[in-house]
Parts: structure tokens; C-alpha cells; sequence
């Protein structure tokens, strides 16, 4: 007799009156068993969802494996987020109560699958005991802050249409994610999609937005949670916030102390090989996955007191040393926060130019004063933008790339350290304040922390981006004053690496990422719903009246 069954297309009602399909894995034998629901809008009929339903299965759990509202084999309208956290609650409480179940029912899944669990956490399901949230997405705008959905998010909406997979391999992306404007790039693709247009649309964090936020609700939730994600995920922002909103602000003591963080070397498809792009971070990089988040299940569904709550809270892996450390809390507390100042003769255009990062404060000696500049310049136009290294498909964006060629452009501003005497280990959130001017009304400034090599090799760590006309908060709309200095707050989101002796630190400063970002236009007009484009004049100034710089979390050595 097989160790495990699996029962098809199950349909599992909702309080609307539509009915949602799952497939049960479960042991094959008479029992009660604690039940894992995962929800899913990429159909639950894939190898691996064969494998880990089996896995588990095979360990004494059962998996129901559901398609969202409107996907797959499931009735109603697939509407992204909007009707996932009251079929999340119907789905667990349905679970719940089954023959096979004990009533001990946890969620789990990453990316659309991740997001949806904390929807469904913030309606309160009597019987959900705990998460395993991995690569998830966070509230809108907080991964973009652009008031519209990057282009590459084109390529999920595309995707998704309809009920079943579409053949992203069929569509020629650079050209769709060239169209303008915005709002009518479906067409580049061959569809009308209605989400894509009301996205576009709600270009502020509107109530239209609100309604499918989670970040602002920790204190709403009371579920212990295993956070999962990898330095280069390109949703990698969400992993960390989740984890410290619900340790500082989750809805009882119980909430707050029962929160786990695991990251590692990986993109948004995470343990899946050593290797991403040029870099191999070793074989202790890929770890037993389904072993490690099983622990976490042992624990919260079957009570199996196994250790795994008298560990460190954080899992992490330090690239660079390519080694996995246990720390206690995050960000770590013994970080020293570290200010790396722009300065230059003026001429910091291209990474031939004289861009310098430094420790010193810019008129803090005689030499910066007497050998600096206030400034550098540079022309941003929208017709030409500065290129974000990427895969064309949405499913991975960016990794540790080599930006030497790209910083061969004079609209790209480079600050590098001189070779480094020592090991630094940079771990945590990074940050960086610019004062900048433009020409235009509106315009975008791009930060971006890179390691380089003695080769030459300037790997990307990481970045983040600012909107002017955003830069007091995604809620409202100011236009800046033409020639006028703003201060612009930069989350470069985080990373955990170790700039070995002899490498360089370097910050580069641009005013587009395409396509991550969609391209600012520099006009000032409405966001999404026009093709004119306009140059615009951008200045960086790095004086002690505005000293732009980036805050490092330096981590002393032991």
C-alpha cells in the first residue's frame, strides 16, 4: 500500500457561494493528522507541489493545496489580493474541520503565496497556529516607490490572465516594456488586462491601495512565523520588515517572541543552486529546506518540542565569507552605523572619473576643502536610461551583477573607496540621504551599493530609488521648485557581505534603473497616461551645508 494519497479537485466552499479546488495529500491510513493550506494563483499541479505535498504527507501531515478564486480549476474572478484573506479564512476553517484533520492547521508559500497569508492572518481564523512566509511581497509602493507597477510587473500580469499559465517565452519584453504610455503597455502585449489599468490608475496610496495593505496592521496578528527570503530576491524588502514589525509590534508577547528569520545567498526562486549569475557562494549555501521549515511545523502543529524556539531568531548567510551565522535580533545590535560621504573634483561622471566615498565629512579637513567640489552634474534622459542588468521575465529581477560596463556612462555618478586595508563586514538595512537639484519638476534619483574587485568587477549588492514628487510620503503628490535643493531619503533595502581586503566600496548615484523602474518622464505630468519625455539637469552636491552620503551597518569584528 502507498505511503501516501492524494485526493483531486476537491471543492471547498466559500460563504460567497463559490467553491474553490484542492488537492489532499495525507498519509494513507485512518487518522487525524495537523494540516499545512496553501494557496495558490500558479496552479497546484506542478512536480515540485507533487514532491512536497508527498514529503509531507510521508512526515504525518496533510497538505491541501488550493487554487486562489479564478485561477486553475477554482470558480469566481481572479482579482489579485482582493478576495484572499476571507477565502484564506474560509479555506482554513473548511480544513479544519475535515475528518482527517486534527484542527492544528498552518499556511505556507512564497511570493503571491506569502502575501495572501498575512491577508488571511489579519481575519483571525480560530484555527490557523502558525506561517512559513517566504520572498513576499510587501504593501504597495513599498518595493516600488514609483505610484506605478514597474514595467517588468507586465510580465506576471500577463502570465496570470485568464485561468491558466500563459507563454511568457512567446512575448518580445524589451519591446513591451519600451512602450508609453504606461497605462495601455497590455496592448504591447496582446491583452486588455482591467487590473493593470486600475493599477496604473491609483498612482498615490490611495484607500483603493489600503484595502490589501498588512505592514500597518502587525498589532493585528497573532500568529507565530517563519520569515524566508534570499539577499538577492527582488522582494527581498518584505522578508526583514515582517520580521521586525511583527518582533516589535505583533499583537500579543506571544506574537513577539515566537518570530524566526532565515536568509540566504538566494534570488526570489530561493535554495535552488549555488550558483546566481558569476558568483557560486559554495556548496553550504544550499541547505535541506524542507527539513528546516518542517522543524517549524513539528513545533506549532504537532507539539514536538524539538529546540527549535531555544535557537538564535536569525538564520543567516554572510556572503563575501560565504558562511551561515546565527545572530539574535535584527537588525544586529552591535551594528555600527557608518556614514560613507560622496565628494569629488566635480567630475564623478563614468567610473573613470573622480568620484571618491569616504568616512570624512566633506569640509571636515583642509585637503577635502581645498581638493573638493560641491558638486556633480549630469543630463538624465528618458529616451536613454541607464540600464538595470536583468533578466527580460519578471520571475527574477537582478542579481550580483557586473555594473563596470554600465558605469561607463557619464549619467551614472561614481563614489569609490580606495582599496580596502581590512576585512568589512556590512549587515542590515541600508540608507542613503542625497541633496540633489533638477531642472525638472519631477525626476527619479537611484542609489546603488556595489562591491569591486580587484579585477574590476563591481558586483551589485543592492538599491533603491526615490520619486521626487513622492519624497514626502506615497500618499500625496509635491512637485519640486526647478534648481532648488531637496534632501532625498534612499531605502537601499539590505544585505549581509563582507568586503574582503583589497576590494573597493562604491556608490553609485543615476536617475534610472529601466526596466525595474518605469522611466520617469521629467515632465511633472500625470504618472502613466502620457509619452512626452523632457531631459532633465541633475545636480548632487556633497558640502557640509548638504553632505550626501550612505549609512553602512558596519559590523566590528569580534
Amino acid at each position: 500500500m502507498a505511503e501516501t494519497i492524494v485526493l483531486r479537485n476537491i471543492r471547498v466552499p466559500m460563504r460567497d457561494g463559490i467553491t474553490l479546488s484542492a488537492d489532499v495529500y495525507r498519509p494513507n491510513a485512518e487518522g487525524e493528522y495537523p494540516a499545512i493550506v496553501v494557496r495558490t494563483p500558479y496552479l497546484k499541479t506542478s512536480q515540485v507541489i507533487f514532491e512536497t505535498g508527498t514529503y509531507y504527507a510521508k512526515h504525518g501531515y496533510a497538505v491541501v493545496y488550493m487554487d486562489v478564486r479564478g485561477r486553475g480549476d477554482s470558480e469566481g474572478e481572479f482579482v489579485p489580493y482582493r478576495n484572499d484573506g476571507i477565502d484564506g479564512y474560509d479555506a482554513i476553517e473548511w480544513v479544519a474541520e475535515q475528518p482527517w484533520c486534527t484542527g492544528s492547521v498552518g499556511t505556507m508559500g512564497g511570493s503571491y503565496l506569502g502575501r495572501i497569508q498575512w491577508l488571511t492572518a489579519l481575519t483571525k481564523p480560530p484555527h490557523l497556529k502558525a506561517m512559513i512566509s517566504t520572498v513576499t511581497p510587501s504593501d504597495p509602493f513599498v518595493e516600488w516607490p514609483t505610484g506605478l507597477p514597474t514595467p517588468m510587473h507586465m510580465c506576471w500580469v500577463f502570465m496570470t490572465s485568464g485561468r491558466v499559465m500563459q507563454n511568457i517565452d512567446a512575448v518580445e519584453w524589451e519591446k513591451v516594456y519600451n512602450h508609453l504610455p504606461l497605462a495601455t503597455m497590455d496592448e504591447e502585449v496582446g491583452i486588455v488586462s482591467e487590473q493593470w489599468r486600475e493599477e496604473v490608475k491609483h498612482t498615490t496610496l490611495d484607500d483603493w491601495w489600503k484595502h490589501i495593505c498588512y505592514q500597518d496592521k502587525f498589532d493585528q496578528i497573532d500568529v507565530p512565523a517563519l520569515h524566508v527570503s534570499g539577499w538577492y530576491d527582488d522582494e527581498q524588502i518584505g522578508t526583514p520588515l515582517n520580521f521586525m514589525g511583527m518582533t516589535s509590534n505583533g499583537a500579543t508577547e506571544h506574537a513577539r517572541k515566537n518570530q524566526k528569520m532565515l536568509m540566504g545567498p538566494w534570488p526570489h526562486q530561493i535554495n535552488r543552486s549555488t550558483k546566481l549569475g558569476d558568483l557560486d557562494f559554495g556548496a553550504d549555501s544550499m541547505i535541506d529546506l524542507l527539513g528546516y521549515q518542517r522543524r517549524w511545523f513539528d513545533y506549532w502543529l504537532k507539539g514536538i518540542d524539538n529546540g527549535v524556539m531555544d535557537e538564535p531568531d536569525v538564520d543567516m548567510f554572510v556572503m563575501g565569507e560565504n558562511k551561515w551565522r546565527k545572530e539574535s535580533e535584527w537588525p544586529l545590535a552591535r551594528t555600527e552605523w557608518t556614514k560613507f560621504y560622496l565628494n569629488s573634483g566635480g567630475k564623478a561622471n563614468s567610473r573613470f572619473g573622480d568620484g571618491r566615498l569616504s568616512v570624512t565629512e566633506p569640509g571636515a579637513d583642509g585637503e577635502t576643502v581645498a581638493t573638493g567640489a560641491a558638486a556633480d552634474e549630469y543630463d538624465y534622459d528618458p529616451s536613454n536610461p541607464v540600464p538595470f542588468i536583468t533578466d527580460m521575465v519578471s520571475a527574477q529581477i537582478g542579481g550580483p551583477d557586473d555594473y563596470a560596463a554600465v558605469e561607463r556612462r557619464d549619467d551614472v555618478l561614481v563614489y569609490t573607496t580606495p582599496p580596502l586595508e581590512e576585512d568589512v563586514e556590512v549587515t542590515g538595512p541600508v540608507k542613503a540621504l542625497i541633496y540633489a537639484s533638477s531642472s525638472a519638476v519631477d525626476t527619479d534619483f537611484m542609489v546603488k551599493l556595489l562591491d569591486v574587485r580587484p579585477s574590476g568587477f563591481a558586483q551589485r549588492l543592492t538599491d533603491g530609488m526615490v520619486r521626487a514628487r513622492f519624497r514626502e510620503g506615497m500618499e500625496k503628490q509635491v512637485l519640486m521648485e526647478p534648481g532648488t535643493v531637496y534632501p532625498f531619503e534612499v531605502d537601499c533595502w539590505n544585505t549581509s557581505h563582507v568586503f574582503k581586503k583589497g576590494h573597493r566600496i562604491r556608490v553609485e548615484i543615476a536617475s534610472s534603473a529601466f526596466p525595474k523602474y518605469d522611466r520617469n518622464l521629467n515632465t511633472g505630468e500625470e504618472l502613466g497616461q502620457t509619452s512626452e519625455m523632457k531631459v532633465a539637469h541633475q545636480t548632487v552636491y556633497h558640502t557640509e551645508e548638504y553632505p550626501s552620503h550612505i549609512v553602512l551597518p558596519v559590523i566590528p569584528k569580534a
